[in-house]
């Protein structure tokens, strides 16, 4: 059990990690921690997995030519903008309304049920984020903290449950219309960064459903 609990600390960084880079734009200080070897390292642990590979390798290639792009934090918050902001007809939003509902961010069932879901296990939405329930980077935030709420259990088969139950969570609130924003965002993201990030985003979902069904 213990091994198992620390691999989920491991999970829920990543889904951390995943969280704090789609909820706002990154800093000065941000970007330089990203050029940093402990960054470098992380990522080059994470493209080890033949799954998270590819887009590891997008990433760390935007990350290369952001160290060469003139006000370099000005441009991705402005990518940033771009991508996330803007109409549905011109950027990718962050939204699992605008993929498997009507329109109506606020009002549309994905919001409603995410933050029902949020209720029922104890969560509330972080109130930085200003966002509602079915924004990307709430639903990474709260599966870290599922993930490791999780890790408080004593009993092996509560613990064998709850992963169960993050398996099902994250393809019926997550794959079910992620993929759909990866390939929005690798369309409008011309330098990449972000598109790199979603596209990691979506391949670690996956990989991690694998390892909770135990294949």
């Amino acid at each position: 059990m213990q091994e198992i609990k620390a691999f989920n600390e491991k999970r829920a960084e990543i889904y951390w990690w995943l969280s704090s880079l789609l909820a706002k734009e990154l800093t000065q200080e941000n970007i330089d921690q990203y050029h940093s070897a402990e960054i470098r390292s992380f990522l080059t642990g994470l493209g080890e997995n033949e799954s998270l590979k590819p887009a590891v390798e997008k990433l760390t290639d935007a990350l290369n030519r952001l160290m060469d792009r003139e006000d370099a934090q000005l441009e991705l918050a402005a990518d940033f903008c771009d991508l996330f902001l803007k109409s549905d007809k011109d950027s990718a939003l962050p939204y699992a309304s605008m993929y498997i509902g009507k329109s109506g961010l606020l009002n549309d069932t994905p919001a409603k049920e995410m933050l029902e879901l949020m209720t029922e296990h104890g969560f509330a939405i972080d109130e930085n984020l200003n966002e509602p329930a079915d924004h990307i980077a709430i639903e990474l935030d709260f599966l870290g903290n599922l993930i490791i709420r999780s890790n408080e259990l004593a009993q092996e088969a509560d613990l064998e449950n709850a992963l169960e139950q993050q398996e099902s969570i994250i393809r019926q609130y997550l794959l079910s219309w992620t993929p759909k924003f990866s390939a929005k965002c690798q369309s409008f993201d011309e330098f990449g960064f972000y598109a790199a990030v979603v596209m990691l985003m979506v391949a670690f979902l996956e990989l991690d459903c694998s390892y909770l069904k135990g294949e």
